[in-house]
């Protein structure tokens, strides 16, 4: 871009803006999956190249950090598919009765806990697209007995581009913390 105007548009190549605004028309369950997908991609970017850094803390007392953040939504993607809406009666990762908070407090920079958390998402997502993939219609429906009773794939879809972006706002200033990276 000539003359950039913007924060974003310092750091926004073409490709950067197509991966997070891939289509804009199309039915219902594309539209949603892909801005999904490119919330998803978003996370990862957040993540790419860095090691142990992962496990940095922002500020103290938070136990916020990018490896948090990759076993957090490993652990949402996992409780809104596979628990409440594919209704399998799994164990929920990263979090105990004792520790609900387990998916922050335990991302430490271990490079076995770092390469599960990777692994825990990316398996949590790769059901998530196939079950959504195989949903007869978004109208399907689960029950979420902790708080919030019969829920639909696209409420679920919806919540989960949400989740995604509020938690890829602090990704963002995790990784400027850690590097200095800025950009989408």
């Amino acid at each position: 871009m000539t003359n950039p105007s913007r924060r974003a548009e310092f750091f926004v190549g073409e490709e950067e803006y197509r991966r997070l605004y891939p289509r804009a028309t199309g039915d219902e369950r594309r539209l949603l999956t892909d801005f999904l997908a490119a919330q998803r991609a978003t996370l990862e970017a957040k993540c790419a190249g860095l090691g142990k850094e992962l496990a940095d803390r922002s500020v103290a007392p938070s136990t916020l950090s990018l490896l948090g953040l990759v076993r957090h939504m490993a652990a949402v993607e996992h409780r809104w598919f596979r628990q409440v809406l594919a209704g399998q009666d799994v164990e929920r990762i990263f979090f105990t009765e004792d520790n609900p908070d387990e998916d922050f407090d335990g991302a430490v920079p271990d490079p076995a806990v770092i390469a599960g958390a990777w692994e825990a998402w990316r398996t949590e997502v790769a059901f998530a697209e196939r079950f959504v993939a195989e949903a007869p219609d978004l109208d399907i429906e689960g029950e979420n007995d902790a708080w919030l009773g019969v829920v639909s794939l696209r409420w679920v879809l919806i919540h989960m581009i949400e989740e995604y972006a509020r938690h890829n706002g602090h990704a963002d200033l995790l990784r400027e913390r850690i590097d200095g990276a800025t950009g989408l």
